[in-house]
């Protein structure tokens, strides 16, 4: 699948409703491995498939030299709470402090399409938990406040302008 590209904002794949995975054959390995290669690409340690433009619900996670698949994923609970910095591929250059819980446990599918249940916390948690928001077509800027929303959006937009002048 050379035609995927990453999608930026305001691309509206991004708020697209995502469908489950099904299929998880050949053709899931060969996207899991699609996306994979396009996060490294843009340097992520993440990337959900709608910021590929395939409205599936798929993510990948790639922390510390291991690839979490997560295929379906559903969160099972959480606890705690961290704050830190977060920044997302569909948003070039936009960092803000985000809210998210410390420790979450996911249920998924994985690479082979065995269900797995998955604790994770920390950083982890937090990659886990934003590429799942891009699950549902929530975006980073929709946890930022009011006024660093729209300061995001107007920085965005206009280097999406600048862009096209070029």
């Amino acid at each position: 699948m050379d035609s995927l590209y990453l999608r930026v904002y305001p691309d509206p794949v991004l708020r697209k409703e995502t469908q489950p995975v099904t299929d998880f054959g050949d053709g899931f390995k060969d996207l899991v491995a699609d996306l994979v290669r396009l996060m490294h690409q843009h340097d992520g340690v993440g990337l959900a498939a709608p910021q590929a433009g395939v409205p599936l619900r798929l993510a990948v996670v790639f922390y510390q030299g291991e690839l979490h698949v997560l295929a379906n994923p559903v969160l099972v609970s959480s606890e705690g709470e961290q704050d830190g910095e977060e920044g997302c591929l569909s948003f070039p250059g936009i960092f803000g402090n985000v809210k998210r819980p410390l420790k979450a446990v996911v249920r998924h599918f994985d690479m082979n399409g065995t269900e797995r249940q998955t604790a994770v916390e920390g950083f982890l948690a937090r990659a886990f938990l934003h590429e799942m928001d891009h699950l549902e077509g929530r975006l980073l800027i929709d946890r930022f406040s009011p006024l660093k929303r729209n300061m995001a959006k107007k920085k965005l937009l206009r280097a999406e302008r600048e862009a096209e002048r070029v």
